[in-house]
């Protein structure tokens, strides 16, 4: 459980076991129709009574949108965008460089004192008008910044009042941190809206005023006479109106499958790297980030983990940690942050959003996509945990038969103890809810469903099905 986990308001700041899983395929009828657009198995009943909303409800009863995800991936997307200096790139993964630069400017890096010349170019996206006005957002990035680059990304938005807000930066990222320290940007507001960490929110939700469209910007920087430059592959952003409640509906249970997914515990590292927020609680999200970013793949040499202490266990936890780590908020959980990371994996990509059901997360398991939820709970709201926490992050990869949630929990005392089973309807709630009470009884934010997401740079027709289902393409 990590400070670094904060819900997405990030209010809560300023107050304050087994063998290793068998595979099992039976997928409920709603889930595969869902995912697959298929007819429904034999085993159709398992799914249960239809859900309120669902797709057999009658018609007007589903309930309104919450949230609007869109990212630039394509070649086209990448040539709609206004340049400055940039050009966008074909093949199989397009995306976006520094071809030009439009000039030079200095950057003083608040974290070291270091002022240093930086040729840069830029690239502003088309207006996105979102399809649910909202009271939050966040947006998102992969990239592979070689040694010598580094970009800015931010996010301008238009209010419902017929105003916008300044251009908020949202992130200056670099995968490594030879050249600036990634961070986060404090003290930014007009009066209306402020940048929290990694989430622009709107300051009061009650008034109605809303962000209905946006535009993002990236700059992309390199040293000056050379020809290196950043590459982006995609960049988005989640706006959300997600109502206050301390509850959520129940979904039905439509899904048995559990995903083979590493196991890694945040809490063997107690102590370690106090420059990164010294291990343990502090490291749920980048210890999730690793086990499913390793569940696609992803591998780190010895060469790259060379500089962690050979006597700690599981270095590329270690490694996580220190290139999520968000040197402003001075910790590892920055959402976007651990998304870009993902993504500096070969053909790993990664993204922020939010989620609305259990029901969704089934529709990701049942094509072999787990997720990284955020939550905050006391204790007893959770049975078996056996903690309580105002943030933390953990990986959804699978259901039980009952349709109990199966995580892989790093707030465990040893690797083998990271596998958990979560009842369900304990689970869904404290995950989407967005008002709590806390250990002191006063009323705290929730994060109304915000999870990590990633997948394959070339996803499976499966997964692309699966993923669309879910608001993200």
């Amino acid at each position: 459980m990590s400070r670094a986990a904060q819900p997405s308001s990030r209010a809560d700041q300023l107050s304050d076991r087994t063998d290793q899983p068998s595979r099992r395929t039976l997928l409920a009828a709603a889930v595969v129709a869902a995912v697959a657009g298929g007819a429904a198995p034999a085993v159709a009943e398992a799914a249960g009574p239809a859900e309120p909303g669902g797709p057999d409800a009658a018609p007007g009863a589903a309930p309104a949108r919450t949230v609007d995800h869109h990212s630039w991936t394509t070649y086209t997307g990448w040539r709609s965008g206004t340049a400055a200096g940039t050009r966008a790139v074909s093949g199989a993964r397009p995306g976006l460089v520094l071809a030009a630069p439009a000039g030079t400017t200095d950057y003083t890096d608040p974290h070291t004192g270091t002022t240093a010349a930086w040729e840069y170019a830029t690239w502003t996206s088309p207006v996105h008008r979102l399809a649910v006005p909202a009271t939050e957002a966040i947006a998102s990035w992969n990239a592979s910044t070689p040694a010598g680059t580094w970009l800015r990304i931010e996010l301008k938005a238009a209010y419902s009042d017929g105003t916008d807000t300044p251009w908020y930066v949202m992130g200056r990222w670099a995968a490594g941190d030879q050249d600036i320290k990634r961070t986060s940007v404090d003290d930014q507001t007009d009066g209306k809206s402020t940048v929290w960490t990694d989430t622009l929110a709107v300051d009061d939700a009650a008034t109605g005023l809303r962000l209905t469209s946006y535009r993002l910007r990236l700059t992309l920087y390199r040293r000056p006479g050379t020809k290196l430059t950043p590459t982006v592959w995609r960049v988005g952003a989640m706006g959300s109106d997600v109502p206050d409640r301390f509850t959520v509906p129940a979904s039905v249970p439509g899904l048995a499958q559990e995903l083979v997914v590493p196991r890694y515990s945040q809490e063997i590292h107690v102590g370690q790297y106090p420059e990164y927020d010294n291990g343990g609680e502090a490291w749920c999200s980048p210890t999730s980030s690793q086990m499913i970013i390793e569940y696609w793949g992803g591998r780190l040499t010895p060469g790259q983990l060379a500089w962690v202490d050979p006597t700690y266990a599981d270095p590329q936890v270690c490694h996580a940690a220190r290139y999520t780590f968000d040197h402003q908020y001075k910790g590892c959980g920055n959402w976007p942050f651990n998304a870009a990371y993902a993504a500096t994996f070969k053909d790993l990509q990664g993204v922020v959003t939010r989620l609305t059901s259990l029901t969704d997360l089934e529709t990701l398991i049942a094509a072999g996509i787990p997720a990284i939820t955020s939550q905050s709970f006391l204790k007893e709201e959770l049975t078996g945990a056996g903690y309580g926490t105002s943030g933390h992050l953990m990986t959804v990869i699978g259901f039980t038969a009952d349709g109990d949630v199966i995580a892989n929990d790093p707030a465990s005392p040893s690797d083998q103890a990271v596998r958990r089973v979560y009842r369900r309807r304990e689970f869904e709630n404290i995950w989407l809810r967005t008002k709590r009470y806390n250990a002191s009884g006063k009323v705290a934010s929730g994060t109304g469903g915000v999870c990590y997401l990633y997948f394959p740079a070339r996803p499976s027709p499966l997964q692309c099905r699966a993923l669309e289902a879910v608001g993200v393409r």
